[in-house]
């Protein structure tokens, strides 16, 4: 059963009426195409009107759709023989962060990605895709190990943010974190990131301090999610829609702020409507991303990838 958000509710109405009177043909026999075909007409266009103008707000909550391609539907398409890594050989395996080595497009590639979970049992399993400190460290420890063997560093980014918890806290969240960093911007192999649905905070540039960043048109990318930062400024979580306003969280904004290097289109109305489609989009963008990266020796990268995180910071992005 397709899910539907808030905004699309004229349009869940219309899709409702349209399977409606195709279960009546089903059943009865009834040609009812003529009138199938007119509601069709008018959903597609609601659709394509609706999705032409969406608020930040509203492109988070499509960020966050329940039914959006998550970062294992990416590996599993499109990584091929691919041998999942896991432990960060101090603590624990932390299920929130994916990791292991792969081919794509033929190039042997690390790849490293948050996952979020698909349904409640695996959600429950990932941690809803938020990291705690192993999973940072486990991340740093691919990446290292991915300059050692001379492995490309392909990610994908779909976090809230990094686990907020206790323990998480007192196991160095921050530091592991900040290490993650500083081992993607001193990789000496090129990396290219994708934001797939939440880029969110510290958690997100974590596996996002790359040559090249893209994001999905309906992705958001922030240094705190909507909700908290209405908490903070107005202390009323219901302020959200104003917050993501003034964060310039889309990939248009990032795009416009040169924040990012490229959006990637997504069907019409949301990745999770065509998942596959999107897929293949993402391919794309991140084999046009890497390939030029190559041939680039270790010290261009290390420079040109430095470059880009202090100008991110000084747009208050990181």
């Amino acid at each position: 059963m397709r899910h539907f958000l808030d905004f699309e509710k004229p349009l869940a109405e219309l899709e409702g009426k349209i399977e409606e009177l195709r279960r009546t043909t089903d059943a009865g026999g009834i040609d009812v195409a003529e009138e199938v075909g007119n509601l069709q007409s008018k959903a597609d266009k609601l659709l394509a009107s609706t999705y032409a103008k969406l608020t930040p707000w509203q492109k988070a909550q499509v960020a966050r759709h329940p039914d959006r391609p998550k970062c294992l539907t990416y590996v599993e398409a499109l990584i091929e023989d691919f041998t999942p890594l896991a432990g960060d050989r101090a603590f624990a395996d932390d299920a929130a962060v994916i990791g292991g080595m792969g081919r794509f497009r033929g190039h042997s590639v690390m790849v490293l990605g948050t996952e979020k979970g698909t349904d409640t049992e695996s959600r429950v399993k990932h941690n809803f895709g938020m990291a705690k400190p192993e999973g940072y460290r486990k991340a740093r420890r691919l990446m290292e190990l991915a300059g050692r063997f001379g492995l490309p560093i392909i990610s994908f980014v779909d976090t809230s943010g990094a686990f907020p918890g206790i323990e998480a806290e007192a196991r160095g969240q921050a530091e592991a974190i900040a290490r993650a960093i500083e081992a993607g911007l001193d990789a000496p192999v090129p990396f290219v990131a994708t934001i797939i649905g939440e880029g969110g905070s510290g958690g997100a540039i974590a596996l996002a301090a790359a040559d090249r960043v893209l994001m999905l048109e309906h992705s958001i990318y922030s240094v705190i999610s909507p909700e908290g930062c209405a908490s903070i400024l107005w202390r009323d979580a219901a302020q959200a829609s104003t917050a993501a306003d003034a964060l310039k969280l889309t990939a248009q904004d990032l795009s416009r702020l040169a924040l990012i290097d490229s959006v990637v289109p997504e069907p019409l109305g949301g990745a999770h409507r065509d998942p596959q489609a999107t897929v293949q989009a993402v391919a794309d963008k991140v084999w046009a991303s890497l390939e030029p990266l190559l041939d680039l020796d270790a010290a261009t990268l290390r420079a040109r990838r430095r470059e880009k995180f202090l100008e991110m910071g000084k747009q208050g992005v990181a």
